[in-house]
């Protein structure tokens, strides 16, 4: 992740800025944290309204790249992705912005403020200050290069939910753990362990900071990795925040398993499109749908076996 001190005053960027709807929001955020460089920062731009849209229903993603051979390196690995991305979602062209230094720090850092989500957790970014309640959860993330701030539905959404379900001493697994950020939130509301994994290695990276950063590591492990590598255990909570298709995918490459026999599985990043199949996928795979949340465009299901 990009430290303050680690970048160059003389240093210029440029801002990569498209313009979405809900469901293109989250694929061209996890293009971005594919294709990030060592200087690249994803944020996403949500307007006033609760569903994270502005007035016109859009929503902005922007990523910043050094000005350098690295950087024209990434941005044409970006244009090429989000050029495919287009035959699938409706994304207009990319617009690219020349930044200094001091307008990239003032830049990104503006997307990210401290955030309460639910009755207790409160999120901070590193570079603002906080003085918690007694009864508040208190979570330091950097958001660096990883989908996965808090600021997104799907992951408010989800902090919500687990809010609720977590118990202390619990076993929770986090699969697409991204920044970490569910899974250290687990942790801090009294799970007694959790398995963060991520097939992205820059993500991994990223969550294991995070997780060092919130002293949560004795209860929280990150690893790079997917389902087919787990052993047989079983866990209280499941949470996969990606999108429908690989939820989809994982139910039926066991996922279900490893729910413990009271156990709840909470999947989000489905757009309400999907949610029929994502609903007929939990039924075929013997999951009963116990709640169901939706912000804007999107959709949470929480299911049991």
């Amino acid at each position: 992740m990009v430290e303050e001190g680690d970048s160059d005053p003389g240093q210029t960027w440029i801002e990569v800025s498209v313009e979405t709807n809900g469901e293109g929001a989250e694929p061209v955020s996890e293009l971005f944290n594919r294709y990030e460089t060592g200087g690249a920062v994803v944020s996403t731009d949500f307007g006033s309204g609760s569903n994270g849209l502005d007035d016109r229903g859009v929503v902005t993603v922007k990523t910043y790249l050094p000005v350098s051979e690295e950087g024209v390196q990434a941005r044409k690995r970006l244009e090429e992705g989000l050029w495919h991305l287009s035959q699938l979602y409706p994304l207009p062209e990319p617009t690219f912005r020349v930044l200094t230094y001091e307008d990239w720090a003032t830049a990104w850092r503006k997307h990210f403020p401290i955030l309460h989500i639910g009755r207790r957790l409160v999120i901070r970014p590193p570079w603002l200050e906080y003085q918690p309640r007694p009864d508040e959860v208190l979570i330091e993330l950097e958001p660096g290069m990883a989908f996965g701030t808090g600021l997104h539905p799907t992951t408010r959404m989800c902090l919500l939910v687990m809010e609720d379900l977590i118990r202390p001493g619990m076993r929770v697994l986090d699969v697409g753990t991204g920044s970490g950020i569910l899974a250290i939130a687990a942790a801090m509301l009294g799970a007694g362990s959790v398995l963060a994994l991520d097939t992205d290695l820059p993500a991994v990276r990223v969550a294991r900071a995070n997780v060092a950063a919130n002293k949560v590591a004795d209860r929280v492990h990150v690893e790079h990795g997917s389902l087919r590598g787990l052993k047989s255990d079983t866990w209280h909570v499941i949470v996969v925040n990606i999108l429908a298709r690989t939820i989809i995918a994982l139910l039926e490459q066991g996922l279900a398993d490893y729910l413990a026999p009271e156990g709840k599985l909470v999947a989000a990043g489905i757009i309400k499109e999907q949610a029929g199949e994502a609903e007929r996928a939990f039924a075929s795979h013997g999951l009963t749908i116990s709640d169901r949340k939706q912000e804007g465009d999107w959709i949470t299901l929480i299911g049991r076996p």
